[in-house]
């Protein structure tokens, strides 16, 4: 008959297993993070490109086309390595839903380019198109920090993801600023989407910062140029002032941010770096303390009376109890501490249904619905997540707009 310590051993070699399998994720995280990088610039030239009537960006965007053609067949390969058993993977339905929807979006990505080299698109039109790859590509990080069940590597997962989505931002605040300036300009609507991306990108990186290590928020300022921000603010304060603005700057534009998220990029690939390191210490940890466990119960095996083999001397028992109470003491702490690190996660997932909800019954965009939600937290000083509940538990009685 098995007993407890038996159990005890499965239960390591299940955190084992879960802890290999993050590793293997953590791989694909490192390749996303590239891919993603790589579409990030595609889409600012191609803004620059439809903004001035294909009279800038051009040869910048052939080349960088070329440059995602490459990161893109890694990621594929990457996505054939994966266990599609998803009996065998923490998420895997939802995690493998983002990936199809991810393959499918890239599949598009020839034509998407040649309506772009054509000027068949509006700018708005070509962004839209990055916007959802890219946020395919994120839901898929996201899915890898949601499915996590060790809280250290939860947190990793979470800050970077949030570093990631911050990065995103920051991307599409480089498209917008390069369409502004070639463009020569934009109106009051455009200038407060400016600065609805300057705010995203703050509040992700003040997540980013709540579950970072020390070491990622030192590298994370010391990446930061202070002419290079100073520079980004400057060009800012230009492009958010109403009048007309000098299209010379749409290249000044683009290299100074693009400065600041090749840094930002270098942060990201030491994060998805660390985290690798970090599920191998954490794998070969619990491989040591599985040995301590195992060696324990074949002392009793080999010191159990054959006549009782329940019967262990007072010293093995202690040894038994001792261990048991070990592991439902860390078991606790780590279930407490998922709590507190799933609880990011969670308002995540409440403001993006809400989001949702109110895109299918008002048939606003996904940046009006957000904004819908945060200026009703902001007029009734409450939390974004709290307004979004709200719209939740409203959802059978919100009007449908056009009915």
């Amino acid at each position: 008959m098995a007993s407890g310590l038996s159990f005890l051993l499965a239960a390591r070699q299940c955190e084992i297993g879960e802890l290999e399998d993050l590793a293997k994720t953590s791989e694909l995280l490192g390749v996303l993070g590239r891919f993603t990088h790589e579409l990030q610039r595609e889409r600012g030239a191609s803004n620059g490109y439809l903004g001035s009537q294909g009279g800038r960006f051009a040869a910048r965007r052939l080349e960088q086309a070329a440059q995602c053609e490459r990161a893109e067949l890694l990621v594929r390969e990457s996505f054939d390595r994966l266990d599609s058993d998803a009996s065998r993977v923490r998420n895997g339905a939802r995690l493998f839903s983002r990936i199809a929807v991810v393959l499918h979006a890239m599949d598009s990505l020839p034509a998407l380019r040649a309506r772009i080299a054509a000027q068949q698109l509006t700018p708005a039109e070509a962004t839209k198109a990055f916007v959802q790859l890219i946020a395919g590509l994120l839901a898929v990080v996201f899915e890898a920090a949601d499915s996590a069940t060790d809280p250290e590597v939860s947190r990793a997962l979470v800050a970077m993801f949030n570093f990631m989505q911050g990065k995103e931002f920051a991307g599409q605040e480089r498209a917008f600023g390069s369409l502004v300036f070639a463009s020569g300009g934009t109106d009051a609507g455009g200038q407060q989407h400016w600065r609805h991306l300057i705010d995203l990108q703050q509040g992700c990186l003040q997540v980013f910062l709540e579950f970072s290590s020390p070491a990622a928020v030192l590298a994370n300022l010391s990446s930061q140029d202070p002419d290079v921000m100073a520079d980004l603010e400057r060009l800012r304060r230009i492009g958010c002032t109403p009048g007309r603005q000098d299209p010379e700057l749409s290249q000044a534009w683009f290299d100074c941010s693009t400065a600041r998220i090749d840094a930002m990029r270098v942060v990201e690939a030491q994060l998805a770096a660390n985290l690798r390191v970090l599920c191998s210490q954490r794998i070969e940890q619990a491989r040591g303390e599985l040995r301590d466990q195992q060696a324990i119960l074949d002392s009793l095996a080999r010191q159990a009376s054959p006549a009782e083999p329940a019967h262990y001397g007072p010293h093995l028992e202690r040894s038994v109890v001792a261990l048991v109470q070990e592991q439902t003491l860390r078991l606790q702490a780590m279930s407490d501490e998922l709590d507190t690190v799933r609880a990011t996660l969670n308002e995540r997932k409440v403001i993006e249904r809400a989001k949702g909800l109110l895109m299918a019954h008002r048939q606003l965009s996904e940046e009006e619905a957000y904004k819908m939600l945060r200026q009703t937290a902001m007029n009734q000083n409450k939390r974004v997540l709290d307004v979004a509940e709200a719209v939740l538990a409203m959802a059978d009685v919100l009007p449908v707009r056009g009915r």
